[in-house]
């Protein structure tokens, strides 16, 4: 068990009653219980659940115009370790269909991949006409992780800065929207998002050592980020800053902020009616064994 302060512990139990709340809002829709917090907490609940379910109706028409129109859309999604990218991707991937919106998370790169085009492996997952591809983490690794603990040489470094610009030039060129986000948080609240991690054996698994050695070259990452920034916001795929303190504010702001980078509208929808189901006086619905059913424990 950890010795918190008592405002750590606070910092701490707040952080999990968030997380608690991301688990609940999957389920719901316009209704929210009264769940914990202080006043002004528990109001901005409703007017959050609120607006996250408005936003994500505008992402419906979004999906139905990208894949009416064949639009192509890139998001990128970069911070620092529980600067809560995860959760902003969760929420607009929630209703949409996941064959027009998907989410591209890589994993570190193979021996073989090593060898490639840097850009390569994600080439790969770019969007056909009528898609949306989330990354989840992106290209950009290279002018983060991979400068900060040493993964790439200082001339791998300088030649990404050179090839950046001039690959998401192309993308754009190719008619490819790209859009980047950068989730800033202070270090008081990734240490207490830690906390609550370390507290909580749900969500322990989302703890590696990367992001513990990350909280040790705090500084080094700021420098990175600043440098990445500097050095990699053009004029046709600008870097975007989201104040991500408050997760659900920062949710809320990232999605409206991303419905306002596209051209869409809404698509007239044929009217759908439900065919009555064909009956067959010869059909007799056969039954099920008793040893294929599970369980009912609930």
């Amino acid at each position: 068990m950890n010795t918190w302060s008592e405002t750590e512990r606070n910092r701490v139990r707040n952080e999990i009653i968030d997380d608690l709340d991301e688990e609940f809002e999957l389920g719901l829709d316009d209704r929210r219980m009264d769940g914990a917090g202080n006043a002004e907490a528990r109001a901005f609940r409703k007017t959050y659940f609120h607006e996250l379910l408005r936003l994500q109706g505008e992402l419906v028409k979004l999906q139905d115009w990208v894949r009416d129109t064949g639009y192509r859309l890139v998001v990128l999604f970069e911070g620092r370790d529980a600067a809560g990218k995860g959760g902003v991707i969760k929420r607009i991937t929630q209703r949409l269909n996941p064959r027009v919106c998907r989410v591209a998370a890589l994993p570190a790169p193979s021996e073989r991949q090593r060898t490639q085009w840097y850009f390569q492996r994600y080439v790969e997952h770019l969007p056909a006409g009528g898609e949306i591809v989330l990354f989840d983490r992106s290209w950009y690794n290279r002018a983060g992780v991979e400068r900060v603990m040493g993964f790439c040489t200082d001339e791998q470094y300088e030649e990404f800065f050179r090839s950046v610009p001039e690959f998401e030039k192309m993308l754009v060129r190719s008619g490819i929207k790209v859009v980047k986000y950068w989730f800033s948080i202070t270090d008081e609240e990734q240490e207490a998002r830690f906390g609550a991690r370390i507290e909580d054996s749900l969500k322990q698994w989302k703890l590696s050592p990367m992001d513990l050695e990350s909280r040790v070259r705090w500084e080094d990452y700021t420098r990175a980020k600043e440098v990445m920034l500097e050095r990699s916001s053009i004029e046709e795929a600008p870097w975007w800053v989201v104040q991500a303190v408050d997760k659900k504010k920062a949710r809320l702001n990232c999605i409206s902020h991303l419905l306002a980078q596209v051209p869409y509208h809404e698509v007239e929808r044929p009217l759908v009616t439900l065919p009555p189901r064909l009956c067959n006086e010869d059909y007799v619905r056969q039954p099920t064994q008793d040893s294929m059913i599970i369980p009912e424990i609930y």
